[in-house]
């Protein structure tokens, strides 16, 4: 007999009611998070998290995988329907590894690197400077206008005279859409790879609420959760202009992720759930769903420019927007993010372009519509949402960081006390916790 959770480990069966509680209550609004279906729960709480599987299907080193390969294939197959592409590998552990492996398989170390820098909305993997990708090959970051769009006259400079083997189209924080095509052609050009990190807009991709890189890039990766809404692991997949450039690319790929690559034996309770949110992402239901989430997020950056907020590139074409604070002073998303948090509005502080502060202390908040479309809200709901935000950073809109490291410390500290006892933010948790109970979380 099964004993539950709540009588074998009660402080950990306390801790996830405790944060079940506080996203029933609250807007989750961090562009990479979403909601789970109560299936891919249930796929991954499963027997399949025992099993050693290191190899492939066919190919395994332990016995006893005769299901686990089913489980894969069938994984890897759906892959390869929802996305059209000819080769996937579904056992990286997540976004990062999967990158790696691309590294792995088509780069030697000290060759060169071009991806989106860190602070204009790029990721860590694609060259960061303290990040692997750019101590262990030699980063050439380009970056965005002063409007926050690629720059593609840089790109083509850069490319041209760096002569990069790898050349990335991804980011973690930019709002328009990805420009796969101009890309795909400047690679072509200085014959690098291109890969496309559509970690952000998987699920908008299958969904047909972005373009595909399909036709342009030769590799692409996503994560497998934010707007995909799986389990966190992620994807590699070879698409047939990589295969035509490179016939061995796929084989390459499986090799850098095992076994002479990043990882061990895979996770099979999170490749069976991969393989159920695949599924599901092939539906006519989340068509629509990832059809709305672009919707949303464009009426929430309408609701937040009328209420005067400064939103980079003026708007957004995806899930996701990246609002400027700085006419407020620098450094202030912290302020933000922690009293929209303190009003159950969960948003994350980041850099903007051309910041003035530093990525610890950035002047700007990313926000976006994935896990608040999961709940079935709309247009309507995006146009009150954007006013509270809106409201709530006039509460703090005359909070200044301080100079030092000491100074902000207990700067930080205190408005935390402060804003807990904000009037005007209780309201507006009480007002969030209604709206969040007329649209349940789907488990």
């Amino acid at each position: 007999m099964k004993k539950s959770l709540r009588k074998t480990d009660p402080e950990i069966y306390e801790l996830i009611e405790a944060e079940a509680q506080r996203r029933r209550v609250g807007l989750e609004m961090i562009p990479s998070e979403n909601h789970t279906s109560p299936a891919v729960l249930e796929v991954l709480g499963s027997i399949l998290t025992d099993k050693y599987s290191e190899g492939y299907p066919g190919k395994r080193y332990y016995a006893g995988n005769e299901f686990i390969d089913k489980v894969e294939n069938l994984a890897r197959e759906r892959a390869k329907k929802a996305f059209g592409v000819p080769h996937a590998n579904v056992q990286p552990y997540s976004g990062s590894p999967a990158n790696f492996a691309v590294y792995l398989a088509t780069m030697k170390p000290g060759d060169v690197v071009m991806g989106q820098d860190l602070p204009d909305g790029g990721h860590l993997t694609h060259g960061w400077k303290f990040n692997i990708s750019g101590t262990l090959y030699e980063r050439a970051p380009y970056h965005v206008t002063k409007e926050g769009i690629i720059d593609f006259e840089e790109v083509r400079v850069l490319a041209k005279e760096k002569k990069p083997k790898l050349i990335w189209c991804g980011a973690t924080a930019y709002p328009r859409e990805f420009p796969f095509e101009e890309f795909a052609k400047i690679a072509d050009e200085v014959g690098a790879y291109f890969a496309a990190d559509i970690a952000h807009i998987a699920g908008l991709v299958i969904a047909g609420a972005h373009k595909s890189p399909v036709p342009y890039a030769d590799i692409i990766t996503t994560t497998t959760h934010k707007t995909l809404r799986g389990p966190r692991g992620a994807l590699i997949m070879v698409t047939q202009k990589g295969l035509d450039k490179d016939p061995e690319l796929a084989e390459k790929i499986d090799k850098a992720v095992f076994p002479f690559g990043v990882q061990g034996g895979p996770h099979n309770h999170q490749t069976a759930a991969i393989a159920v949110a695949l599924k599901e992402a092939m539906t006519p239901e989340f068509k629509e769903y990832g059809k709305q989430v672009v919707k949303n997020a464009k009426a929430l950056g309408e609701s937040l420019k009328e209420q005067g907020l400064r939103l980079v590139s003026g708007g957004t074409d995806n899930h996701m927007l990246l609002a400027d604070l700085t006419p407020f002073g620098k450094g202030t998303g912290v302020f933000a993010q922690d009293a929209l948090d303190a009003a159950g509005i969960t948003v994350n502080k980041n850099t903007i372009p051309k910041d003035p502060s530093s990525p610890f202390y950035p002047s700007g908040i990313r926000l976006g519509t994935p896990a608040i479309t999961t709940r079935g809200m709309k247009e309507k709901e995006m146009k009150i949402i954007g006013k509270w935000i809106a409201e709530i950073i006039q509460e703090v809109k005359h909070c200044q960081l301080p100079e030092t490291k000491e100074e902000r410390i207990v700067s930080l500290k205190q408005f935390k006390k402060d804003i807990a006892g904000n009037k005007r933010l209780k309201e507006i948790k009480g007002q969030v916790a209604e709206l969040c109970s007329r649209f349940p979380l789907p488990y």
